[in-house]
């Protein structure tokens, strides 16, 4: 029960709505005793009511409505667990934690917190000898209590004390490790975690764009897609893949009236609207920050954020002549997918099935492209092979082909100092994305040539095509900022290492 190096019995969790109340039930399970806090009564009670459920004994459990009497009720070093929206809250719960901190007490913030927040609470902490560590954590509510995925950041010395507390109550794998590991210091884990979420909607679009083009371009019913999804995370590349599986749920799932729940279900995400999810607008500021293309990410966000606004895209469809501008009563496109003209039904489930790995993978690329560059500018010591682990259960984006074939090898005893961690200089990782091209390429034409709305899919395919060429049309573009703003140019086989310097050449393409 205890930790390994810490007498710990008692832990504090600060935060009990769905996340929260799930690791507290998870923790007390475990053995721990559980002090709850929440400004909600109502949600400490709903975790009462929940472990009574389950069987966990109403003992392990005591409630708080002040900090002064939380942390009387804890062990010495005090440990805290956080599950606070992201943003100004973290501060204020710090602010009235600190009267009654000690030297040693250690805060594990297990919010989706912007790595930033955490940084600065971090050095607000170490000054009076108190530990916080910003820990990531994936999986979901379901996750939560039964066992998440955990993306600690903070010093060494810190996480050798807190991991084995973590390793306790984290997914395990299919060998029983715990997904959880030493990421990294300072705000490693969040950071980490942050990329994590981006990847997770580019496999989510790709995953949707993949149902549609076989509920409306193949004419498919929910029984065959669950079944399509079902085949395809049993084996093969996509083997092991939480929204592979989850998607074959989602499917199948019937109301109280046997009718199936995905057909009520409106296109509306909403969630950065709301402002529940700060990661994936973060992810894609942070590729962009540290000029990483991440087209599948990007491109996946802005599907979100056209979807969480029906009311306007029912305005615009009125302006196209195709509807009432009654976002309720619309369910059409100004636009409509078509039915495609398959000849090989089977043949091309099979390049779909491809085209939807290699957005996965493409995702999964990008995503350590920004997490390598952000380890090198701001110094995380990111550990690879750990990162890998926590990815491995319990979490959104666990794809066991990805990680485990494809991306650990890279990491497996490299040299730190002088190989790039970007997958794409890796053969086995390159060879699979060439694998997948043509599959793509033939899904994402038959897509477009039927007005099928595909996203990830589509920027996949160019991504893959301008990584992989120094022929890009980026060359008229240059000469174009060349002739309005005199912004220079190099001239070909001058720059022998292309590396993304200015260039030294400059003509007045016009007589001022």
């Amino acid at each position: 029960m205890a930790s390994k190096g810490l007498d710990i019995k008692t832990i504090a969790m600060i935060g009990c709505g769905s996340m929260g109340g799930g690791m507290a039930q998870l923790f007390a399970e475990n053995g721990y005793h559980v002090a709850l806090e929440d400004p909600s009564q109502d949600q400490v009670q709903a975790v009462l009511v929940a472990a009574k459920a389950s069987n966990i004994p109403s003992d392990r459990f005591s409630k708080h409505t002040d900090y002064k009497s939380l942390c009387e009720a804890l062990d010495s070093p005090k440990v805290f667990f956080w599950s606070l929206p992201h943003g100004g809250v973290g501060d204020k719960v710090l602010e009235g934690l600190l009267p009654y901190l000690e030297k040693g007490d250690i805060i594990v913030d297990c919010g989706n917190e912007h790595w930033e927040n955490t940084e600065r609470r971090q050095g607000k902490c170490v000054t009076k000898g108190i530990r916080y560590v910003g820990c990531g954590v994936s999986g979901g509510y379901q996750a939560a209590r039964r066992g998440p995925s955990m993306c600690p950041g903070a010093d060494d010395e810190t996480l050798a004390l807190v991991l084995p507390l973590l390793r306790t109550v984290a997914a395990k794998d299919n060998n029983s490790n715990p997904a959880t590991g030493a990421v990294g210091t300072g705000g490693a884990g969040h950071y980490c975690k942050m990329i994590h979420n981006g990847i997770e909607h580019g496999m989510m679009s790709a995953i949707s764009e993949a149902y549609t083009i076989m509920r409306k371009g193949l004419g498919m019913n929910l029984d065959e897609i669950g079944d399509v999804f079902e085949q395809w995370n049993s084996k093969g590349e996509l083997q092991g893949t939480f929204l592979i599986w989850i998607s074959r749920d989602i499917c199948r799932t019937k109301n109280m009236e046997g009718k199936r729940v995905l057909d009520e279900v409106e296109d509306k995400v909403v969630q950065d609207y709301t402002g529940e999810e700060g990661t994936g607008v973060w992810s894609n500021l942070e590729a962009v920050e540290r000029h990483v293309p991440a087209p599948t990410l990007t491109v996946a966000h802005y599907l979100r954020i056209a979807s969480g606004d029906r009311h306007q895209r029912a305005q615009i469809q009125k302006t196209f002549g195709t509807g009432t501008g009654d976002p309720n009563k619309d369910h059409t496109a100004a636009f409509p997918p078509e039915e495609l003209d398959v000849d090989d039904r089977g043949k091309f489930l099979e390049d779909l099935r491809m085209a939807v790995y290699t957005a996965c993978l493409a995702a999964y690329c990008q995503g350590m492209l920004i997490i390598e560059k952000a380890d090198k500018e701001h110094h995380f010591n990111i550990n690879y092979v750990e990162l890998m682990q926590v990815w491995r259960a319990g979490c959104i984006i666990q794809a066991d082909y990805i990680s485990e074939t494809l991306l650990k090898p890279i990491y497996d005893n490299r040299d730190l100092k002088s190989e790039s961690s970007n997958p794409l200089l890796h053969q086995h990782v390159a060879s699979d994305l060439k694998r997948g091209f043509p599959s793509l390429r033939k899904v994402v034409a038959s897509g477009v040539e039927a007005d099928h709305v595909i996203p990830a899919l589509s920027a996949t395919l160019e991504w893959i095509k301008y990584m992989s060429s120094t022929t890009l049309p980026a060359n008229f573009y240059e000469a174009q900022l060349d002739y309005f703003g005199n912004h220079m140019y190099d001239r070909k086989g001058d720059d022998g290492k292309g590396l993304p310097t200015q260039g030294k050449h400059h003509v007045e393409w016009k007589a001022a």
